[in-house]
């Protein structure tokens, strides 16, 4: 799990894409994306899960055969049967490494190597280290964490023998909810939502009386409407003691994305050309780094040196 070389991973997809775009779209990220560890599963709802069976087993092959670590993710919240089912099948059925995002999948995968996802609250040194004690060997840390926070676990990660993962790039998932807002916003409950988040391929956009958008809906999950990006703190990031980079999947040109990290990673592309080459990704909403440095998740700190914003 630990190198000298940084890891630049690809978190699972979020978002209800079409089965032939998620299959395609992990087809290209074997073929083309510099990253080594692919994060694939279901992990926002149960439902989704079944249409991309068909799939699942040719994709994971595809990125195995590329010379991808292939690590199988679990559902950020059990609410269901039918949730609590799809969180034992994938830990009990796989011997590849697992990602738990939830209490219920950590039970399951206790005394068995296995990594802990953003979605599970690693806030302190003593979480960390419980956590490791029950075999967790990586822990991507959630995204509201300040840098000074990132810098304390990764002290603590050392003797414990983890490594540290943080997300840099994507939509920060803020809640999970039992109720599915992109039903109920077209007038459904979550059993007869019909699959409607497939038309929103990055999230349904919510936006206040003023209609100034702030927020992105999907199924049950709510995501900032600014795209993180920690391109600029890089640096820092790796200094502090960071192994592991995850970018989070959106219908952009996530290749490039990935090139423009790992570019940075190894020295070959400066902070300010990476941001510059970002830049001109054609999202829908603006980057945003709020977080990371202790003020609000929204806001957007340019660091000396940088490309404008």
């Amino acid at each position: 799990m630990s190198g000298a070389r940084t890891e630049l991973t690809l978190g699972p997809i979020l978002f209800n894409w079409a089965p032939e775009t998620w299959r395609d779209f992990y087809f290209r990220i074997a073929d083309e994306a510099p990253v080594s560890v692919v994060y694939l599963g279901e992990t926002i709802c149960s439902k989704r899960a079944p249409l991309f069976r068909d799939h699942y087993e040719v994709v994971a092959d595809r990125l195995r055969a590329a010379g991808k670590t292939v690590v199988h993710t679990t559902l950020g919240e059990t609410a269901s049967r039918l949730d609590r089912r799809l969180v034992s099948d994938v830990c009990e059925r796989t011997s590849d490494l697992i990602e738990a995002n939830d209490a219920s999948a950590a039970f399951h995968l206790r005394g068995r190597p296995h990594c802990i996802g953003p979605l599970m609250n690693v806030y302190n040194e003593e979480t960390l280290r419980f956590l490791a004690g029950k075999g967790a060997q990586n822990i991507c840390l959630p995204i509201e964490l300040p840098s000074s926070a990132i810098g304390v676990l990764c002290a603590a990660a050392g003797p414990a023998k983890v490594t540290i993962e943080v997300q840099v790039f994507g939509r920060q998932s803020l809640a999970l909810s039992a109720r599915c807002y992109h039903a109920r916003a077209h007038g459904r409950t979550k059993d007869t939502c019909l699959f409607v988040c497939e038309n929103d391929p990055d999230g349904l956009v919510l936006s206040t009386l003023e209609r100034k958008p702030f927020l992105v809906a999907n199924g049950v999950q709510t995501l900032s409407w600014e795209y993180l990006n920690l391109v600029q703190e890089i640096p820092a990031l790796k200094a502090a003691g960071v192994s592991r980079y995850r970018l989070s999947p959106h219908s952009c040109d996530m290749v490039r994305v990935a090139t423009a990290f790992r570019s940075v990673l190894d020295g070959d592309l400066t902070v300010a050309e990476a941001l510059a080459c970002l830049e001109e990704l054609p999202l829908d909403a603006p980057f945003s780094n709020g977080f990371h440095h202790g003020r609000p998740g929204y806001g957007w700190t340019a660091l000396t040196g940088s490309a404008p914003h």
